[in-house]
Order: structure tokens, then sequence, then C-alpha cells
């Protein structure tokens, strides 16, 4: 009991705390003669409250830190906090896969001093914790995002990850459902999880990104008429809509009557169902995206013009459409049949 006690009075000590509970090192906060926010790493209790005073009472008496010191003891832990707290700000339209991805990365990197980390070292993480070229790239523009605001900042001087070379992708290969596989999709849905049956119709029959389709109020519906999905927060930045098909409508319909509140649907991904239902459907190298894969892939092979569906799908160019002409032998089979 008396160990408790002594814990949660230091939990009390405003300013002070340990990064992970029980670990017995301590670290303080507190802001600077010039207004920043400071984090920095002491160890024991009792010398954490003795610099914590001495910074306090450096910040009234408006006490700067040299300039050479500036950057010592800097660590990525401190400039990812700090971008955490720019993405918010910003509200980023991939502001969960941001976050996500920071506390990733800190889980190894957090307690390095960030001046000292070299372009080697975010390489050889990069090729140890991510599984395909377009992840890896991903990442590496999370350690740039997260180092060019530092450099704003004032925080360091150096991005090591402008020095590290981009994964070359290949896009050449599209997944998407074949007839029988779709069938055979909907079918196990329906049988063991019918409740998440509309929200896997509508993303087959629109073709929106993962984070656009849980992304959705009921003010980005309109049922008037054919009824539309108005989207305004794309990955790209420009706004669209997609007129709904009939089953689109009806599985919105269906939501709108069992669901109250503002989100059309009450998580911000498919959960462990999906990965049961494609097990049991017997369906291999299949994620959600793939399913506007496949909405794209459809209208291909129906002879819809490529423009059109760059526009309903919302690609920015052109050249990304093109992949779905591409992705099926029949439509060269169909043309040459013309002649």
């Amino acid at each position: 009991m008396a160990g408790r006690k002594k814990v949660t009075a230091r939990a009390e000590v405003r300013g002070v705390f340990e990064k992970e509970a029980g670990s017995d090192i301590w670290w303080i906060r507190y802001t600077d003669s010039t207004g920043r926010y400071k984090r920095e790493k002491v160890g024991r209790w009792s010398d954490a409250i003795k610099l914590y005073q001495k910074r306090k009472t450096e910040a009234r008496l408006g006490v700067k830190m040299p300039e050479n010191l500036k950057h010592k003891g800097v660590t990525f832990q401190d400039l990812a906090d700090a971008i955490l707290v720019h993405v918010e700000h910003k509200d980023y339209k991939d502001k969960r896969n941001v976050i996500s991805r920071v506390k990733r990365i800190c889980e190894h990197f957090g307690s390095m001093e960030a001046s000292k980390m070299l372009p080697e070292d975010i390489t050889a993480w990069l090729a140890k914790n991510t599984s395909s070229p377009a992840t890896s790239n991903r990442y590496k523009a999370v350690f740039s995002l997260i180092f060019r605001e530092a450099i704003r900042n004032r925080k360091v001087s150096f991005n090591p990850a402008r020095l590290v070379s981009p994964a070359r992708e290949r896009n050449e290969r599209i997944r998407w459902l074949q007839h029988d596989e779709r069938a055979r999709l909907l079918r196990v849905v329906g049988k063991h999880y019918p409740e998440h049956l509309p929200e896997l119709i509508i993303s087959l029959g629109s073709g929106m990104r993962l984070s656009e389709q849980y992304g959705l109020k009921w003010k980005n519906i309109d049922f008037r008429g054919q009824g539309q999905i108005h989207l305004s927060d794309t990955k790209n930045g420009t706004s669209r809509s997609i007129p709904m098909a009939k089953d689109v409508r009806t599985c919105f319909e269906a939501l709108k009557k069992a669901r109250n509140g503002d989100a059309v649907f009450n998580y911000k991904a498919p959960g462990d169902w999906w990965d049961d239902v494609r097990k049991k459907a017997e369906i291999e190298d299949y994620v959600w995206h793939c399913n506007r894969h496949t909405f794209c892939t459809v209208l291909s092979e129906k002879g819809v013009a490529l423009k059109v569906i760059q526009k309903l799908a919302g690609h920015k160019t052109i050249a990304m459409t093109a992949r779905y002409a591409k992705a099926t032998d029949t439509a060269l089979s169909d043309a040459v049949a013309l002649l």
C-alpha cells in the first residue's frame, strides 16, 4: 500500500511524468522562455523534480539555451509529438494512417537523438518493417514529414529521409473479383455476417476508397431522384459525386432506418469479420481496397468510357484509370471482333 501511495503522489506533480508506467524513468515537460513546448528525459524521480524546477525558473527569468545546444537532447519522440499536433490542427485527409505510422516508427526511434539519425537508419528500418514498395514509400513520406516540420521549427537542421531512395512500386497487377468469387463472397457474408452485407454491396457498387466510405455522414447521402453520394474530403483533394445503383440505394435506405447519429457507419474500417469471410469464401490475396478495383474493372468490361470511370473513381489522371482497361483480355477480344 505504501508503494502505491508513493506512485500516486508522484503522478500528481505537474510537468513530471513516466512515459512508460512503472519504468521508473522520469521525464519533464515545460514551456521555455520563448514559449516553446519542451520535453526532456531525466531518469530518477528526484532528479526530474530538481531539473523541472530549474527549467521553470530559467523560463521565468528569460534564460535562453545557448545556440549550439538548442538541438542537443531533442529526441525523435519530441519531433513525433510535434507532428501529431501539426497533423491534428491541419486536419490531414490521411490523418488516421499518419498517426498509426508515427506511433509504429516511434517504437524503434522514439528515444534516439533526432540530430544523430542517419539515412541508413531509416533505410534499414524500412527494409525490416515494411512488406511492399508502396508501404515502404508511405512510411518514408512520414519520416520526411516529421523532419520537414522539425526543420521549419528549428529543432533539427537536416532531413535524413531526403537521402533515402524511394522503393520502386509495381502497379501492373490489379486484383479484382471474378464473377464466381463475387457471388461466393456475397453468399458467405449474407449467411454469417448479414449485418455487414450492406457495406460490402455499397463498396462494390460505388468504388469508394475505404476512408471515404467509412467517413460518410448522412449529409453526404442525397436520396432525391436516383440518389447521389457526395464526397468532398477525398484523397486527391477534389470533390466528386457518385450516382447510386439500385442495390446501393437500397442498402443506404436500410442503414438509415436502422442507425441513429450523423455517421453512416459506426466504425472506421472492416473488422475481424472481413478476415473470416475471405477465409470461408476461399478468396486469397484480396483486401477491402480491391473492391474498388472490382468496381472499375467491371465498368471497363461493360464498355464504359475510361473518362467516365476516372470521374466516378476520383482518379487524378487518366493513366490511373487506364490500368483497368488492361486488367482483362475481354475488351481486346471484343475490339477485334468488331472488325
